[in-house]
């Protein structure tokens, strides 16, 4: 989409608001809403501004820059202009997904969208090639407990694929879908998970960019189509003890010359490529440093704990879910992995860079994977583990830090002045939740 289609679109879908909308590094929406002008004034004013950006204070915004170089450039990338169907239709606000510059010239190195296209123009340079994503975020309803309107619960009781009146949601889900689509998702399937209250809606894969902008966007509708039905939706990865976690499992694959890498109708295990097994290799390789970026909250490795059928294990297999990545039955141009450890509260642009970056680093170095366990790994003994050379990733996110401040490749696929940032952010974190006391510690310790 260019300018002067643009405008059309604006003109035609009666646009009043169009919010300029970036992530921090965390991957938290932000935006600058921009009100549109009548007259020609007004049409010379929108043209300037979807030509060369919109100004806005970057010192406020998490793990970007100072008070001292406050003043930052939203460029907006057209493609992604959309009015927001939860919005009012007249004078509806549409929203375009922009990236961050210092200046008119200078992309900021801070930006997380910027990153992960560097990291995609430089494998299209370098080796032609295209790195595509499907996530499936998990994400849970929640209502007021009507004894304690202080408190969120699940707002059903219904369980994996169940139908009313067990699941009580087809209809939030049926509004949610058609949202999406509104907004050009192509929805593949939407059904009830495993937990009370859980939900999953799939969409097609993409790009790796347009797949990470439509994470973002996938979560604010959600949350948003929720709210207006009077629930909540949450994407925190253990929002009930007891209950199965959220996941956003990634399933990826390389394409070099517009082909697929990761399949040879000649390869093992049903035609898998040295490419592709080179790539699960990588995966495994940096799989615990990976998950400080994929597993980024402290919440995240209440999820990643042995049982409630949690991805901990760091061994890949075909069919069997209990490893860290599975390889889906679909070959040809389907053929691709399943990486299951990531959860939605991930930084969906830093993940998909740091992902590749493994992925690419074992096709690089032509590592080998181990033989894929087939048997179910939740219920081996860790004697069983130790002897298949099982292990797990960190239990918990100053681990799984610690990892990451020592792996090179995934480093330099965040950059210097992100890793940085991400670590000083994230090292907070953990020291707020390392001296908080907790309810739990109040039940157990108040009698000594």
């Amino acid at each position: 989409m260019n300018v002067e289609q643009a405008i059309e679109y604006i003109k035609k879908n009666n646009v009043k608001f169009i919010r300029f909308q970036f992530v921090d590094i965390l991957g938290f929406p932000k935006n600058v809403a921009y009100p549109v002008k009548s007259g020609e004034k007004g049409l010379e004013e929108l043209r300037e501004i979807l030509e060369t950006g919109i100004w806005f204070d970057g010192s406020s915004i998490t793990g970007f820059v100072g008070i001292q170089e406050s003043d930052m450039l939203l460029k907006p990338d057209l493609n992604t202009l959309s009015v927001l169907p939860w919005r009012p239709e007249e004078k509806s606000v549409a929203r375009v997904i922009c990236d961050v510059y210092r200046d008119e010239k200078t992309p900021f190195e801070g930006d997380p969208r910027s990153r992960l296209k560097a990291l995609l123009q430089e494998l299209k340079e370098k080796d032609n090639g295209e790195f595509f994503v499907g996530p499936e975020p998990e994400f849970f309803l929640l209502k007021r407990d009507p004894h304690n309107p202080h408190k969120w619960i699940p707002a059903d009781e219904g369980g994996y694929f169940d139908v009313e009146p067990l699941d009580d949601a087809p209809d939030i889900r049926r509004d949610i879908v058609l949202a999406l689509e509104n907004l050009g998702f192509h929805v593949e399937a939407s059904h009830h998970e495993v937990a009370p209250g859980q939900h999953e809606v799939d969409f097609k894969f993409d790009n790796a960019l347009k797949t990470a902008d439509s994470v973002v966007t996938f979560k604010m509708t959600i949350k948003n189509i929720a709210k207006k039905h009077g629930l909540k939706a949450t994407f925190m990865p253990k929002p009930f003890f007891g209950m199965n976690g959220n996941g956003m499992h990634c399933h990826q694959s390389v394409w070099f010359n517009g082909e697929p890498s990761f399949y040879d109708p000649n390869g093992p295990y049903n035609g898998l490529s040295e490419t592709c097994l080179s790539y699960i290799a990588g995966i495994l390789e940096h799989a615990k440093a990976l998950v400080a970026v994929t597993n980024p909250t402290v919440n995240s490795y209440k999820r990643l704990v042995p049982g409630y059928e949690a991805p901990v294990n760091i061994a890949w297999a075909n069919k069997n879910r209990s490893a860290i990545i599975r390889v889906p039955a679909a070959r040809g141009k389907a053929t691709r992995i399943e990486f299951r450890a990531p959860d939605p509260t991930c930084n969906p642009y830093l993940a998909f860079a740091c992902m590749l970056a493994a992925g690419l680093d074992g096709i690089k170095r032509k590592l080998t994977p181990p033989e894929p366990v087939e048997k179910n790994i939740f219920k081996m003994s860790e004697e069983e583990k130790k002897a298949l050379g099982i292990e797990s990733v960190p239990s918990n996110l100053a681990a799984a830090l610690d990892e990451l401040e020592n792996d090179e490749v995934l480093k330099k696929a965040l950059g210097d002045y992100i890793f940085e940032k991400y670590m000083e952010i994230k090292r907070d974190e953990w020291d707020s939740f390392r001296i908080s006391v907790t309810d739990w510690e109040l039940n157990n310790y108040l009698i000594y």
